[in-house]
């Protein structure tokens, strides 16, 4: 997103309830790209590119398409934001129905690898507009073009962005962005702003192309490719560019299922799982990393950016997505030993893995919490990402067939280990460091749980004994300390101990206790106690973050008594998929662990996740009209940040598996 378009947001949001100025909001439209770029297309069939932290190219920066009449006066109508908008099929073909005063237009989108196709049929007498502004090298500025005839080259140094059609163009032009007059209006200028007088360079010195394009057969197609010098000649650019639009109708949608990963088995919410696998395939890289959630905000004017990778939220990702293929047969062991590969690859000498990553190379990529980096103490290191990763490879780990691969974790494991144990207190206790949700340090209930689910999973792996036997010894230390984050007043484990005394507000993050005590249960048996304190926990947790508002159909859970992040106008916290989808997971591994024990309990936990569940399925309210999980949402419905979001994805795949398995759906 460049500063121009930016402004003109802000401009036309500036005093929204619900909306923050600046952004580049996803909370509609749908993705296409399940190989690397990453393209929105907007309910207007406007494209833009979100794929740089996945390909580390640019592409696109804003777009719009029309049509006109191919003969007479009337002008361009522009496609608007009424038009209907589905996925054809389980890959990533996205298509859009436009009404327009000269008839219906429909829009079919597709990325394949690092190109985007978009072909427009209709049957009325019109030919197609459309503006195309690219950003190489995420530059707007110092940026030419070249015309090769039929297609038109976009660059400043290393990335050269293709654009061609077919039928080829019959008008094609450049246009400089907005200058400093228009910026600085208070009226937002419309695009494609009109050609500047005397100004014979404007077509050769930007990233934006304004072009026409003839219906043939009622069909028009246009193609976009992003490409790296010194990997693709201008040449070789060309030829592909020119294929890709030439290709025939019933290409699109090979091409799409061809995308697929996996196989959905034949369930009543087979729906919600297939969109779950479709949007963490769009969330990844090449190398298995994953980003969190489409950026819409890098100018980190209200958050800190999503567009990266946490190595918490990805080992999470893996770790669900691991279970389910065990309890569904998914056919995802390639996604597997991607991240596999990509966590050993990561991990820093001293065990540890960073705060956030570039998924394009792994390199390290702007945060706030890389303490092990600096001179400073662990306070501003988020431990509970070390946990999750080992979680993960040492479940992995029996299913791996690659003697390397084995060879590579089981060194990654042994430094991951000697990482955890340095920052385990003395009383079994994680030290002071930074919490999940990355907003306050101290020793908290849902680090401590991943260090129990950490330790637990190593010591069942089949790893050496030397290394699974420290593991289950500390293990048995932080499930004996568990309980001095007890709150008899809040009757659930606190948020954290800060100071030695304890924050005992209600966190839907502290819910991971439930899934850590179900590993443990494996290793050494959850006593009666502990069970009983985990299901008042679960009970307390719900009841004291459950919101359920006046103005709108949407209830769930908050993300923490007294969250005040993105709040805007409204005076109460906001709903958070994630920490709902958290609350149907932990609810159903609660039935799980107490069935295993014949405790009586286990049918009300299972019906308590089935309804939590329901709220975040395709027909909930806490998912969009697209079938998205939006980070959050305002008490009046309105979905915020990002969107799709992978975490709440996977959880609700993960929940969906363990009910099938366990014999409830």
């Amino acid at each position: 997103m460049q500063l121009r378009d930016a402004l003109a947001d802000y401009k036309r949001h500036a005093e929204h309830p619900t909306r923050f100025p600046g952004e580049r909001r996803t909370t509609s439209g749908l993705f296409s790209g399940l190989g690397g770029r990453l393209v929105h297309v907007e309910r207007d069939g406007s494209l833009r590119d979100f794929g740089y932290p996945l390909s580390g190219r640019w592409g696109i920066e804003r777009s719009r398409f029309g049509v006109r009449p191919v003969d007479g006066d009337s002008g361009v109508v522009w496609f608007d934001e009424d038009a209907t908008q589905w996925y054809a099929g389980d890959g990533g073909l996205v298509v859009t129905e436009h009404e327009t005063r000269y008839g219906d237009v429909t829009q079919h989108d597709l990325t394949i690898d690092d190109a985007h196709v978009t072909r427009f049929e209709t049957d009325a007498p019109v030919e197609l507009v459309s503006f195309v502004h690219f950003q190489p090298d995420g530059r707007d500025t110092l940026v030419g073009q070249l015309l090769h005839g039929d297609a038109v080259e976009a660059y400043h140094a290393d990335e050269h962005d293709f654009l061609a059609a077919q039928p080829s163009f019959t008008s094609v032009e450049g246009r400089v962005p907005e200058q400093f007059g228009e910026l600085l209006s208070d009226t937002e200028v419309e695009l494609p702003r009109p050609l500047s007088d005397n100004r014979y360079e404007e077509g050769q010195l930007s990233g934006a192309v304004v072009a026409t394009v003839p219906f043939e057969a009622g069909e028009a197609t246009v193609g976009t490719l992003l490409t790296d010098e010194t990997e693709t000649s201008r040449d070789e650019a060309l030829e592909r560019v020119r294929a890709l639009v030439s290709l025939g109708r019933e290409s699109l949608p090979a091409r799409a299922e061809a995308q697929v990963d996996g196989s959905i088995p034949d369930h009543d919410e087979a729906a919600a799982m297939r969109d779950d696998v479709r949007v963490l395939s769009l969330l990844s890289g090449s190398l298995g990393l994953r980003i969190a959630g489409p950026d819409f905000d890098p100018y980190y004017a209200y958050s800190g950016g999503y567009g990266y990778t946490w190595f918490r939220d990805d080992a999470e990702i893996s770790t669900f997505l691991l279970e389910s293929d065990h309890k569904l047969g998914l056919g995802l062991s390639e996604w597997h030993e991607r991240s596999a590969r990509a966590y050993c690859q990561t991990q820093r000498d001293d065990g540890s893995w960073p705060h956030r990553v570039w998924p394009f190379d792994g390199s390290l990529a702007p945060g706030w919490a890389n303490a092990r980096l600096e001179s400073g103490d662990d306070a501003d290191y988020q431990a509970d990402q070390t946990g999750s990763v080992i979680a993960f490879l040492a479940t992995y780990y029996g299913d791996c067939d690659d003697p390397s691969l084995r060879a590579d974790i089981e060194a990654t494991l042994e430094r991951a280990l000697d990482s955890l144990d340095e920052t385990l207190g003395d009383d079994g206790l994680p030290v002071d460091c930074q919490n999940a949700w990355e907003n306050m340090t101290g020793r908290f209930s849902h680090t401590t749980a991943t260090f129990l689910e950490a330790y637990s999973a190593l010591a069942l792996s089949a790893l050496d004994d030397d290394l699974t036997d420290r593991a289950a010894t500390r293990a048995r230390e932080v499930y004996e300390s568990v309980d001095s984050l007890w709150s008899d007043d809040a009757d659930c484990y606190a948020l954290r101990l800060v100071d030695g005394e304890l924050d005992d507000r209600y966190d839907s993050a502290a819910l991971a206790l439930v899934s850590a005590h179900r590993t443990y249960d494996r290793l050494d048996g959850v006593d009666d106690e502990r069970l009983d304190r985990l299901a008042r926990h679960v009970e307390s947790i719900f009841d004291g973050l459950w919101h359920d508002p006046d103005e709108s159909d949407v209830k769930g859970l908050v993300r923490f008594e007294g969250d005040d992040w993105r709040m805007r106008e409204q005076t109460s916290e906001k709903i958070w998929t994630v920490s709902t989808a958290w609350g149907a997971n932990a609810a159903v591994e609660l039935a799980a662990l107490l069935a295993t024990h014949d405790d009586d309990r286990s049918a009300s936990f299972a019906n308590e996740g089935q309804a939590l569940l329901s709220l975040v399925l395709p027909d909930g309210p806490l998912c969009t009209d697209e079938g998205y999980l939006a980070e959050q949402f305002f008490d009046d419905g309105t979905p915020d940040s990002a969107t799709p979001l992978g975490w709440p994805h996977a959880l609700r795949l993960a929940t969906l598996a363990t009910l099938t398995d366990e014999g409830l759906l």
